[in-house]
């Protein structure tokens, strides 16, 4: 296939989402059919509030402004970003960022594979490790080595199995740098799912993380108090579940709230909130959020954003520090030390009564029992039902959605993938599960310090269409670090909630 102009195009007329799942900043995306859906603005907003909020009053405000002067600086972790990929602005450094597997059906499109046409994965990014100092702008962690599996496309469409195989990935790989081990696994990922979280997929996947050492960090959610049920896999018990905290406009905690936007749970509530609201971050030139909200523009390179997903990026740096500074807890210890350092909240809303709020600082020095560990009712199976586990949120090829016990390429059993994913056998090379998702190892072809190998998609997808062809494309194109050639079109903002594919910001 050529990479000319004319051969490289956006799939948004291919693919869409008919349903929850990613839950970006600022609200949610709609994935529908542009034909039929009906947009509306979302409560939060990119470019919501009247001031912004910079990294180093993030800093201030979670109690470790003086974490960079005692070079507390995320340095020998690793943090692996699930998301819509990252793009090599100013401020990411090569050396800083490696791109695993591109697992979204734009892997097959040489020039958008592994970039975010978005901007979400890339706004996160740079909250966690992020370093333009012309900009004045750090992240949380800038030391901390990121490694970036883009499971999403540019218009957010993605199917669950594609979630499970990228943290199956992690899991396999996270001591492929021995300097820089993966510990900390970033997912502002979500979906409505209708079955018990002890039989999920989705949080069985994310459970076998938690098993081997990897502290997951899941987004809450943008739906606010319209809804009490927390998405999966935030809803499970074992993993940290971070919310947005509204400080409301002053130093002191006393008055702090959940924000307005943030699913805050009830019975499973979450374990933490962080400072969500206009967050600064790298600007992505050109991305889908950067032509919607220009007024989200900080200057010419940042960008800033409001939700869960940037509170998820707050809290994964956050434990990025943590544990440079205390290196030999386990996750467990790690959500323990942080709920207990956590500072109760006590104004606003009665239900959020109670809700610790990240006290970075304190946790550096919180006694933790060297034993402890969560039990709850049990751990997940992971044997339940792949299509419960999406919800309502299905995946579409030219309007035929992705349905039942399969993913992209056919039938798979929840069973046997559960079997091999708490062995690690589901990975072999750039094989999941029998199918070729990508090469077989590394290589450096990207602009990131390493890159893992790209692989062709065989075969056809559940809608008999070849993966991609010459018809596929529209002239969209990434030229350097800019997208160039035209606007975005179908994708629309619905409510505070994603109504398909639902990324939490």
């Amino acid at each position: 296939m050529s990479n000319s102009p004319q051969t490289t195009r956006s799939w948004l007329k291919r693919w869409t989402m008919t349903a929850l799942a990613l839950t970006i900043g600022g609200g949610a995306v709609a994935m529908a059919n542009p034909a039929t859906a009906k947009p509306t603005e979302p409560a939060p907003q990119w470019s919501v509030g009247p001031t912004t909020t910079p990294v180093s009053q993030v800093l201030a405000a979670i109690n470790a402004a003086e974490a960079p002067a005692k070079g507390i600086d995320g340095r020998g972790v690793g943090v692996a970003l699930i998301d819509t990929g990252v793009v090599p602005v100013p401020g990411l450094p090569a050396d800083q960022i490696v791109n695993g597997p591109d697992l979204s059906v734009e892997s097959q499109v040489p020039n958008l594979r592994y970039l975010d046409g978005y901007g979400h994965g890339t706004h996160l990014a740079g909250i966690i490790v992020g370093n333009d100092p012309e900009a004045g702008y750090v992240g949380i962690a800038p030391k901390a080595k990121l490694t970036s599996l883009k499971v999403a496309s540019s218009n957010g469409a993605v199917d669950v199995t594609q979630v499970m195989a990228a943290v199956d990935w992690v899991v396999a790989h996270k001591n492929d740098d021995p300097a820089n081990p993966i510990r900390v696994i970033t997912l502002a990922y979500g979906t409505d799912s209708s079955q018990d979280a002890r039989v999920d997929p989705l949080t069985y996947a994310v459970e076998q993380a938690w098993k081997n050492g990897i502290v997951v960090v899941v987004a809450a959610g943008n739906q606010g108090s319209k809804t009490r049920k927390l998405t999966n896999p935030a809803a499970d018990p074992y993993v940290l579940t971070v919310g947005s905290v509204s400080n409301d406009g002053t130093s002191t905690r006393k008055d702090d709230d959940v924000s307005t936007f943030s699913s805050w749970g009830l019975g499973r509530k979450v374990d933490l909130v962080a400072p969500g609201e206009s967050i600064v971050s790298l600007r992505n030139p050109g991305s889908y959020i950067d032509t919607k909200y220009p007024t989200a523009r900080v200057g010419e390179r940042l960008f800033r954003g409001s939700g869960t997903s940037q509170a998820t990026a707050v809290t994964a740096g956050a434990v990025a520090l943590l544990l440079q500074k205390r290196p030999n807890l386990t996750p467990d210890q790690v959500k323990d030390v942080l709920k207990d350092s956590g500072d109760r909240l006590r104004g606003g809303n009665i239900y959020n009564v109670g809700v610790r709020e990240l006290n970075l600082g304190k946790a550096f020095y919180e006694p933790s029992f060297f034993a402890h560990t969560q039990w709850w009712n049990q751990w997940g199976t992971g044997t339940g039902s792949i299509e419960k586990s999406r919800g309502s949120s299905h995946l579409t090829d030219n309007g035929v959605e992705l349905k039942g016990e399969r993913d992209l390429f056919g039938p798979l059993s929840s069973k046997e993938w559960a079997a091999k994913s708490a062995t690690q056998k589901s990975w072999v090379g750039g094989v999941w599960m029998g199918r070729r998702m990508a090469g077989d190892g590394w290589t450096g072809t990207s602009w990131a310090s390493r890159t893992w190998a790209s692989g062709v998609w065989p075969g056809k997808s559940w809608s008999s269409n070849p993966w991609y062809s010459e018809s596929d494309w529209d002239g969209r194109y990434w030229a350097g670090r800019y997208w160039a050639a035209g606007s975005w079109s179908g994708r629309f903002w619905a409510a505070g909630a994603w109504k398909t594919n639902d990324w939490a910001i």
